[in-house]
């Protein structure tokens, strides 16, 4: 009996803690964590989560414990991290839980070094990630129903589940584990309203990881209740800046007792092709996280650590279609490579107030140096075209990349067209980044990004060959948009005019060939050029077949045609010590990166990331490896290795903002259909226009903000329509704004793009009225209007007097 309450004494101990202030153990003892009053209980004691949010895909593995100890250093308890469907699922029926992709070795890593963890597994994650973490395949099924209560979408669901569940449920907190939360889908409010669909979700998770272990939902404040279930912990996400007392105020109202935590408290902001890196304020970060941890509030910081979307992982948000860099950096206190910024600093000094008296745990260092790479040159080349040798074309309808059954690649489409006599408008859907060609003539292209979807082509002769080259980018990951089919999506059209009238052509007869981004493609099109050309500089082949070798030589390829611009190129650097390094690609056009047979990620000359991290760890000494998949083409094809990366670096055909005066609306002969002023303060407005009005394009004009010689800021705009139901948002682009603040990114598309957090802001030196014109996409019937101002405390630039028009 004494050898029994001593054990038990133990034990005891072992599980003891301070509020906030307790450390994962390696021993496999099991624990409790619950919901108690006010707070949660860890081991039945009051306990701060203090969370660091990090994924595993995007830190290579050998760095997973330095990225981890990183985050112990900044007194964090808590490590929350998504588990990325699309990743460990990359075919149907195949699963990968190896590798980088270990995830129960993450966790078990966390535990060594005294942390716990949350768990996000989905199956839907957003994070900024190739089609919100949902598998690519899923679309093979036109029809499929995402996010919803679809048979099949729930079928390979639950399968996945129950894989990871076979990875984690070992190592939940009750089996001895650090696995403290699981949370239940992610941010669902923000594409719906569908509680039995939210509902399954959780039972196939209680079912995995049992009814003991904690169960919650996150969402915004302003949409929480539409999904929100009564027996699960509700949790809010929101950013740097807002008014914390804000976001909490009607969960207090509706569960008084239970513990508040911001499950996304949001260090930074993601980068997207063509803008400006996105930064904050580290002020603003460390003054809200002292807010909440001053008032028992806990909390996960996205992101302490973004890392890197390496190979075709990055995904694109919407409306429209903006594709996300290849850096995750986020702008986070641990920066992509993983050492400490101002911010880290900043941050670390606070934590040690709620730290008990204890010392900070040490920084660890970093587990490589940064190395520089001299200039050099890939040499070896081959045309995309090379790689049609393993390629099966298919010849009929157009065909999406998921007919294909490819999942990220480039799709080249030809056709044969009639004699058009005149030029003709060419029209498609073309997801995402289309180069045209008639007779291997290069003609232009269609970028998904600019909203473009037309191209007008010359007169051609009967039999002329149309090419379209198209490259699909990471699908959609936020919103009803991430149904997000790949390749030219419907048909094709050519439009002309005669004398009489207008003809449309809709070519049927197509040549669809595939060639997937991958190592191995490129690698192979490479080795069987430099095969050909070794036997061509041999003698040992002859005529039509050593023309056809040398023709892959680059500069006479460059010579013979605009449609053998795009391929692949290689050359090799040689390092006499390993590090980490950021390989600069500016004088590149558009594609993907291979190191060592790596996938590094996407490239893409307009910016703003111009360099590719590239781990240490991934390196050797000696000779290294690069193939660069180019689909327009270098002006140089040069590369090096700084030591630090270029993430803010624009090189774009024109400005992004929308101050074309020719785009103005004149305003002076039209009617408004609503004056007014709003009310000061923060959270949701509603302007009734007390008739239904109908335009193509939407301008409010801004008269005067609620503070005087304030800038004026709008988060988030809807229409309501003659039902009283919000209007899609998705075709809406900027037609016109007379200012934006272009460097911190707050241009009109901010007011549309599903993130309450981002903002339209006109610049400092801008003088009131101000205005802002807005193309819905087609003629729209409207009876409201609802409007979001600036988050933080106090609504920064809320605008008070107003005129709204609808204008044809």
């Amino acid at each position: 009996m004494k050898k029994l309450l001593t054990l038990l004494a133990i034990t005891a101990l072992l599980f003891s803690v301070d509020c906030g202030s307790a450390t994962a153990k390696p021993a496999t003892a099991p624990g409790t964590f619950t919901v108690g009053d006010k707070t949660f209980l860890l081991n039945g004691q009051p306990f701060v989560v203090k969370a660091a949010e990090v994924h595993y895909p995007r830190i290579p593995r050998p760095y997973w414990e330095h990225r981890i100890q990183m985050c112990k250093a900044l007194g964090m308890n808590t490590l929350c991290l998504y588990v990325f469907w699309n990743i460990h699922e990359q075919q149907e029926g195949v699963f990968d839980f190896t590798g980088n992709n270990d995830v129960a070795e993450f966790c078990r890593l966390a535990q060594k070094n005294g942390m716990y963890v949350i768990v996000r597994p989905g199956p839907y994650v957003c994070a900024e990630w190739e089609m919100g973490g949902l598998p690519w395949w899923l679309l093979k099924k036109k029809d499929i129903r995402l996010r919803e209560r679809d048979p099949y979408f729930m079928e390979r669901v639950k399968i996945f589940e129950q894989k990871v569940g076979e990875q984690l449920a070992p190592l939940t907190i009750q089996n001895g584990g650090p696995i403290i939360m699981i949370q239940v889908e992610n941010e669902y409010g923000s594409y719906g309203e569908d509680k039995p669909y939210v509902s399954e979700i959780r039972d196939c998770l209680r079912s995995i990881y049992g009814k003991e272990l904690s169960l919650f939902q996150c969402d915004w404040s302003s949409n929480f209740e539409k999904n929100g279930l009564d027996d699960l912990t509700w949790t809010m996400n929101f950013g740097t800046g807002a008014n914390i007392n804000d976001q909490f105020r009607r969960l207090g109202e509706l569960r008084p007792n239970a513990p508040k935590m911001c499950s996304e408290f949001w260090s930074g902001w993601f980068d997207k092709w063509g803008a400006r890196h996105e930064t904050r304020p580290a002020k603003d970060m460390v003054e809200g996280m002292d807010e909440m941890l001053s008032k028992g509030i806990s909390f996960s910081l996205y992101m302490t650590h973004g890392g890197t979307s390496f190979g075709h992982w990055a995904g694109a948000n919407s409306p429209g279609f903006a594709p996300d860099v290849t850096s995750y950096d986020y702008d986070a206190p641990i920066n992509e490579w993983g050492l400490a910024t101002p911010k880290f600093w900043e941050l670390r000094k606070m934590m040690e107030k709620y730290n008990d008296g204890k010392k900070m745990p040490s920084v660890p260092k970093a587990p490589m140096p940064i190395v520089t790479v001299p200039k050099f040159e890939l040499t070896e080349f081959a045309t995309l075209m090379t790689a049609m040798t393993n390629s099966k074309p298919v010849n009929g309808g157009l065909k999406t990349f998921e007919e294909m059954d490819m999942g990220w690649g480039t799709m080249i489409y030809s056709t044969r067209l009639p004699e058009i006599t005149s030029s003709s408008v060419l029209t498609g859907e073309f997801h995402d980044f289309a180069q045209v060609f008639i007779d291997k003539k290069y003609i232009g292209k269609i970028d998904r990004v600019k909203n473009e979807k037309s191209l007008t082509i010359p007169a051609v002769k009967k039999g002329a060959e149309l090419i379209i080259i198209v490259e699909g980018m990471g699908r959609i990951n936020f919103g009803r948009a991430i149904k997000d089919f790949k390749g030219i999506v419907g048909n094709v059209t050519l439009t002309t005019e005669n004398d009489e009238a207008e003809i449309m052509l809709t070519p049927k007869n197509w040549m669809n060939i595939a060639i997937p981004d991958d190592y191995e493609t490129a690698k192979n099109a490479l080795d069987m050029v430099k095969s050909l050309n070794d036997k061509a500089d041999k003698g040992e082949i002859k005529g039509s077949f050593q023309g056809a070798a040398l023709m892959q030589n680059y500069e006479e390829s460059q010579k013979l045609a605009d449609f053998m611009k795009p391929g692949y190129h290689r050359g090799y650097f040689t390092l006499k010590k390993v590090g980490d390094t950021f390989l600069n690609f500016e004088t590149w056009g558009k594609g993907q990166v291979y190191v060592n047979g790596h996938a590094m990620g996407r490239i893409w000359s307009i910016g703003p990331q111009q360099t590719l991290y590239v781990p240490g760890c991934w390196l050797k000494k000696g000779r290294n490896e690069i193939i660069v998949l180019d689909v327009v083409g270098p002006k140089e094809r040069v590369v090096w290795g700084q030591a630090e990366p270029e993430l803010n670096k624009l090189q774009l055909e024109k400005s992004n903002k929308h101050n074309n005066i020719g785009d103005k609306p004149d305003l002076n002969s039209a009617t408004p259909a609503v004056t007014g002023a709003f009310k000061a303060g923060n959270g949701w407005q509603t302007i009734q226009f007390g008739k239904t009005v109908k335009g193509r394009y939407l301008a409010i004009e801004c008269l005067s903000t609620q503070k005087d010689n304030d800038r004026v800021a709008i988060a988030e705009l809807y229409l309501q329509g003659a039902d009283g139901k919000r209007l899609s948002r998705e075709p809406w682009t900027t037609k016109y704004a007379n200012s934006e603040e272009e460097n911190g990114n707050h241009t009109g598309d901010k007011v549309f793009d599903l993130q309450e957090s981002t903002y339209w802001q006109t610049e400092k030196s801008a003088s009131a009225p101000h205005l802002l014109v807005i193309d819905l996409g087609s003629e729209q019937t409207v009876n409201a209007l609802e409007y979001l101002p600036r988050a933080e405390q106090g609504a920064p630039g809320s605008i008070k007097s107003f005129r709204i028009y609808l204008l044809k």
